[in-house]
Formats: C-alpha cells, structure tokens, sequence
C-alpha cells in the first residue's frame, strides 16, 4: 500500500474509531477515494492490523480507570465492573466470531449503499436520542445493573455492519439505559478494550495474517503511529464535547449529511 494512503487511513482510524461516525465506514469511503475503485489486496487485513495504534491509544488515555479495575478484581475481590464489562463484550464477541467472516466475504456489506443506510439510520438515533424512550437514570457507571450492561452488549451486535459505528451504538444503547453521555462513551470505550485486543489476537493466531504483518511491517508501523496519535485527540475532543447539551446530536447530524451525499453520489453513478 503506498505510504501516502497508508497515513491518510491511519488517521481515519484514529479519528473516527473513537467519535461516533464509524471508522469502517469512513475507511470504506476513504479506500475508495483514494483507489478510485480499485482496492488494494488484502484491505481488510490492513485495517484489521492498525487497530493496534487505536488500542495502545485507549490503554494510554485509561490507564488509571483500568489499574482501578484490577484493584477491584485482585485486591478487593469486587467483580461487579468486570462482570459487567464481560456481559457487554460477550454478545458481539460470539457474534462477531460466527458472522464476521461471512460479512467480509460478501460484497452487500461493504457497498457505500449500504454504510450509507446504516450511518444514515445510527445518525437519525443519534439525533433524536432526546425523544427517545429511555430506562430510569443511572447516577454513575458504577450503579450500571448486569442486565443494562448485556442489552448494551446486543447493541453493539449491528456494529458488525459498516457504518453503523461501535462506539455509536454502545454510546446510544448506554444513553437509552439511563446513563448520561460522558459516562456512555467512557463505558463504551473501556468495553471496547477487550474486544479490540481480541481483534488483534485473532489475527497473530492466522499464519497468513503474521505473514502480511512481517511483509508489511513498514507501512503498518507507520499507518499505526498515525492512528495513535490521532486516536489519542479523538478521545480527548469526544469526551469533552459530550459534555455538552445535545453533544451526540451534532455526530448524528454530520452522520446524516454524508449519509445522504453518498447516497446521491451513489444514485446518480
């Protein structure tokens, strides 16, 4: 992959992982824009492998709130923030083993029709969340019942389709739970830590994956600074601006405003 676009999509990781607009779905955008149709081999696994720079950004930025965690666990013996982080994880974990291959593999998923669809759909969510139904208020994470940390966790499931966004959907199941959007996004970020690291693991496990990672160390390294750095900005501006009123409602419209200009685009190609 040439290093000009190999920086271009690790800064789209870094960025987009973390603010809710979909880092799959703008990689996808991206990729086509610079290859103009023509995708580079193995793409996926490109993208799969610069989730590195996105996870050392994350255990950087909560060091603190993870050393607290295994504190819990190992000198306090309380497991309730654990338990809670595994009921979220295990439902787009099991999901993600049995259909995420399958979705790679079909070109429906990763049509700019249908990321558009679904940004367009998160974006509309996003937008109205206020209107919307919720669980009683929670005053703080620690106060998150098992049973709203899995609906949480089935959430995240539709995350599998591009577009759609991780952090949106778990950010949005959080608020539609009871808890307010800063605890949402800390919650959905600290839940995605194990499932990234999985992501990672999964791939070393593959020895074609070891191979494009030896072959393609130089590039990947780089792609992989960018996307730290990045990621790290990422977290510092969404947690901020989501201390604002209606802060999730500014991601849904931008969300929606590119949702339909690639719509359009795709119409009239």
């Amino acid at each position: 992959m040439p290093i000009f676009e190999s920086i271009v999509l690790g800064l789209v990781q870094g960025l987009t992982e973390f603010i809710p607009v979909s880092s799959s779905g703008h990689l996808e955008l991206v990729e086509a824009l610079l290859s103009a149709g023509s995708r580079a081999e193995n793409f996926h696994l490109f993208l799969e492998f610069i989730n590195l720079g996105t996870l050392l950004a994350l255990l950087i930025f909560y060091r603190k709130k993870i050393l607290e965690i295994l504190s819990q666990i190992f000198k306090k013996h309380d497991f309730k923030f654990a338990i809670n982080i595994l009921l979220t994880i295990l439902p787009v974990g099991i999901a993600g083993l049995l259909l995420s291959d399958l979705i790679e593999s079909l070109p429906f998923f990763s049509s700019l029709a249908t990321i558009s669809v679904a940004m367009l759909v998160v974006g509309l969510l996003m937008y109205f969340i206020d209107k919307l139904p919720k669980l009683s208020k929670l005053k703080n994470l620690d106060s998150l019942p098992k049973s709203r940390a899995l609906l949480i966790g089935c959430a995240q499931i539709f995350a599998l389709i591009p577009g759609t966004s991780r952090s949106g959907t778990s950010i949005l199941a959080g608020r539609l739970v009871g808890l307010n959007s800063e605890d949402a996004a800390d919650y959905s970020f600290l839940a995605s830590i194990p499932i990234m690291t999985g992501v990672c693991l999964k791939m070393f496990l593959k020895s074609s994956s070891r191979a494009y990672f030896f072959a393609n160390l130089g590039t990947l390294a780089l792609s992989n600074l960018v996307a730290f750095l990045s990621g790290l900005f990422a977290l510092y501006f969404v947690l901020r601006f989501l201390k604002k009123p209606n802060g999730l409602k500014y991601f849904g419209a931008y969300r929606i405003c590119l949702a339909l200009l690639v719509l359009a685009l795709v119409l009239i190609s």
